[in-house]
């Protein structure tokens, strides 16, 4: 059995090689490991080998764990990842560095009013609906630009462009997607790519994979 250590180590391995195949270099690609449903114990585990991005899915979740992680490493940087509901503003601003979810202005609005409360401004992903999917949280591909824009215009820094491509068909052709619509609105960051389908993202251009099951599940 291999330890959540051994497993970074070998995703770190697949990301440098996905990264040198496509002529990019490794160290502009972000693992986050995504910690949700996991223990403290496992994480201390990464973060005694040099983790220091985390992404937890559900607000409540991440409160439970990670005030007092932080207080112990304050160089740690956590990633909302999940849905966000605009009441849950006020605590998403305090707890997350970076938020992946935003996929409308309200959401947008919110954070920035919470943002000057908390005088705090985590970066913000614009999520995008790569695969138009009802049930899928994103926003539409057609209003991204426009959303793009508010942000900008915002006191909130913009991180780039976040997807999750539909379950069950191959994730490239929606990375690639996503890749030219951040070219074409000169947006640089893009976090695609979890733990079935990172090394294909990164070869098409990924700056932050979200990796959780490969890394905690042997």
């Amino acid at each position: 059995m291999s330890s959540p250590a051994q497993r970074r180590q070998q995703i770190l391995d697949d990301i440098a090689r996905a990264a040198i195949v496509a002529k990019r270099d490794p160290a502009d690609v972000q693992l986050i490991a995504v910690s949700k449903g996991h223990p403290v114990e496992l994480i201390e585990q990464l973060i005694d080998v040099g983790q220091r991005d985390f992404g937890e899915n559900r607000v409540q979740e991440a409160l439970s764990k990670w005030p007092a992680l932080i207080a112990r490493y304050p160089d740690l940087r956590l990633h909302g990842i999940g849905q966000l509901q605009s009441n849950k503003a006020a605590e998403a601003v305090r707890l997350f560095d970076v938020i992946h979810s935003v996929d409308r202005v309200s959401l947008l609005d919110a954070l920035a009013k919470e943002a000057v409360k908390a005088d705090r401004r985590p970066a913000v992903y614009v999520q995008v609906n790569i695969g138009e999917e009802q049930q899928k949280g994103g926003c539409p591909i057609d209003e991204v630009g426009p959303l793009i824009e508010a942000v900008r215009d915002s006191s909130l820094p913009l991180a780039g462009l976040m997807a999750i491509p539909p379950q069950g068909v191959e994730p490239s052709p929606f990375f690639a997607l996503l890749a030219k619509i951040a070219r074409r609105h000169d947006v640089n960051g893009l976090s695609m790519g979890m733990s079935s389908d990172y090394k294909a993202a990164v070869m098409l251009g990924a700056t932050a994979v979200r990796v959780g099951s490969a890394l905690f599940e042997d």
